[in-house]
């Protein structure tokens, strides 16, 4: 009886063990084909392909919700040469207009570094709307391949290129650091495309594809319930006026220079022109560029440069208004301080010279724009002495001119801005000699010459400053990003420069006013209806004729705009960069034009080839 007890126990045992591994196993069975999807997928995929969605890249507007740039579909077809066997490759060279050789040249290319035969990379960039549906009618027979519809932009009016900048392919270096970035992805070059990069590239969904034997979809994995939208880029609204950018661009055709136009009030860019410039649609398009792109780099008059933000030009007798503030500060002149002039700077032999004889006060000598005068101004304010050595004095002049913003970077929101050049008595000591150097050796920077450079972003700048009596705001040409409209604070922010006494500006101000009255140096540019002030500058170019320079504001209360503008080897700056800056402000003031006949001589004029020159200049 013990034995057959035993023998029982036993087999419930045995009977028991049996039934918890069955329990175990279906246990198991039901959670990986019900509760776990990995073992699903594995089994699943080369049925399951992975495919990025590129989101819409944020559309730009112009400060009165014109559309700058907007985005039309582009469709690039992928390959992932792992999963090509059985593709129909006649149909497809056949549809893509390529040949045999070729097809196979880019199956190559698509398995090397950093590509691999598991890694899918773009075989065809940016087909038509009409070949990409001819394609879609074929996909089933193209395994291994699928079509990836992405985002190109679109210029409604070709102007503003240097501004906006351009879209390209990431580089190695990119990818490199930057893991969102995968090879064939597009990024920021240049211009507001580049500072913005973040804001308006969005972000970027995954989806899973499922697909039949045959390569055809048949839906979503899961019912898309692991699908990650993407996220549209957000819109820029930028600062820019379009109607005053494509009539600046305009009188700039035939022209070699830059303009810059901004809201004293808030800093914000109103135009900003580089020329020559060209189309930015011929940058859209892999294709497109590709081809445009040398054709541009390769011109002589470098319509690629931004000349706005990175060509470093003396600002010539321009610079005389800081001088004016400084010395003011300084207390080495007032209103009323008089130097006498014999058609130049007697102390170093008459040089630098002048275009009168005349013994002017402060506002009559930034009126008729006196060489003399500022040459001893500056003399004065470098050699107090109140400064044991030379040096400090010079250092002291140096320190306040540079509040200003020349020798800075001003922090615009536009990437690549040069900074000019404030020359530093370090560099003084190494041409001329430790403590061998004094105002009149130098004495040329006290008229915007010499080493002494600015580039036409800071111009602007300096005028907006006195515009509004000793403060500006970083020039930014983006108010708002996004719905919320947001602005990095920094753009909202009073930068105080050296100077800060009303008086001193007022005075300066005054002599800007006479610039455009009857003997002042830009009488023949006066904008009717407005009291505008300005300044005009002839920069020496040791390399052929001088370049043309003026900047002004107006009105002269409650400024709405400033201008300053520089033309290459165009003489004297009321003759040609005076008429067109005075144009500008007429048209941004009043949206029309009251002097039809400077405007039709402005545009008619080409400067490059020298094509209807006029000769007459004013000075």
């Amino acid at each position: 009886m013990n034995n057959n007890a035993h023998l029982g126990d036993r087999k419930f045992i045995i009977g028991g063990f049996f039934v918890l591994i069955i329990v175990v196993y279906i246990f198991r069975l039901f959670y990986i084909q019900i509760i776990d999807q990995s073992y699903t997928i594995k089994a699943q995929q080369q049925a399951i392909e992975i495919r990025v969605d590129y989101p819409q890249r944020g559309v730009v507007y112009d400060r009165n919700g014109k559309y700058l740039v907007k985005n039309e579909p582009s469709y690039d077809l992928m390959v992932t040469p792992k999963l090509v066997k059985g593709c129909d490759t006649v149909a497809l060279c056949q549809t893509l207009e390529i040949t045999k050789e070729e097809f196979l040249k880019r199956i190559k290319k698509a398995c090397q570094a950093p590509n691999s035969p598991r890694k899918e990379s773009i075989f065809e960039k940016q087909m038509t709307s009409q070949r990409y549906a001819t394609l879609q009618e074929k996909m089933y027979l193209f395994k291994g391949f699928y079509v990836q519809v992405r985002s190109v932009r679109k210029y409604p009016k070709p102007i503003a290129a240097h501004l906006l900048g351009y879209v390209g392919e990431v580089n190695g270096d990119v990818t490199k650091k930057n893991p969102y970035y995968k090879d064939g992805d597009y990024i920021g070059i240049t211009g507001m495309e580049r500072g913005y990069e973040e804001a308006l590239r969005g972000i970027k969904g995954k989806r899973k594809i499922l697909k039949d034997v045959h390569n055809k979809e048949v839906g979503s994995f899961m019912e898309g319930q692991w699908d990650t939208a993407a996220v549209a880029g957000k819109s820029l609204y930028s600062t820019l006026d379009m109607d005053l950018q494509e009539y600046g661009e305009r009188l700039m055709k035939g022209k070699i220079g830059a303009i810059v136009a901004i809201e004293p009030s808030t800093g914000e860019i109103l135009a900003i022109i580089s020329a020559p410039s060209y189309d930015p649609n011929l940058f859209v398009g892999v294709k497109e560029r590709s081809k445009n792109y040398p054709i541009l780099r390769n011109d002589s008059t470098l319509p690629l440069f931004n000349r706005a933000l990175q060509a470093m030009y003396p600002p010539g007798s321009t610079f005389k208004l800081i001088d004016a503030l400084v010395g003011q500060d300084e207390g080495v002149i007032t209103r009323n301080t008089m130097y006498h002039c014999s058609g130049g700077y007697p102390p170093m032999g008459n040089k630098p010279k002048c275009h009168g004889r005349h013994t002017l006060d402060l506002v009559n000598a930034i009126a008729q724009s006196c060489n003399s005068y500022f040459s001893y101004a500056f003399h004065d304010i470098t050699s107090q002495s109140k400064f044991p050595k030379y040096v400090d004095g010079f250092n002291n002049w140096r320190e306040k001119v540079m509040t200003f913003g020349p020798g800075t970077h001003l922090g615009t929101d536009l990437p690549y801005d040069a900074p000019g050049n404030v020359p530093s008595a370090k560099y003084y000591d190494k041409v001329f000699g430790k403590g061998r150097w004094f105002g009149n050796t130098i004495v040329s920077l006290g008229i915007g010459q010499a080493e002494l450079t600015l580039v036409p972003l800071q111009m602007a700048n300096v005028v907006a400053t006195i515009a509004n009596k000793g403060y500006y705001y970083v020039p930014h040409c983006v108010r708002g990003v996004g719905a919320e409209k947001s602005i990095d604070k920094k753009y909202t922010e009073k930068h105080y420069v050296a100077v800060q006494k009303e008086e001193y500006y007022i005075n300066v101000i005054d002599g800007m006013q006479k610039c455009f009255e009857p003997g002042g140096t830009a009488y023949a540019s006066r904008i009717p209806g407005y009291t505008a002030c300005g300044k005009t500058g002839t920069a020496e170019n040791p390399h052929g004729k001088s370049h043309a320079v003026f900047m002004a504001f107006a009105p002269r209360d409650n400024p709405k705009i400033v201008i300053a503008g520089l033309i290459e080897n165009a003489g004297f700056g009321g003759t040609w960069t005076a008429p067109i800056v005075s144009l500008m402000i007429e048209k941004y003031l009043t949206g029309k034009i009251t002097r039809p006949e400077l405007e039709k001589r402005m545009e008619a004029v080409d400067l490059i080839r020298g094509k209807n020159l006029i000769t007459t200049e004013f000075h």
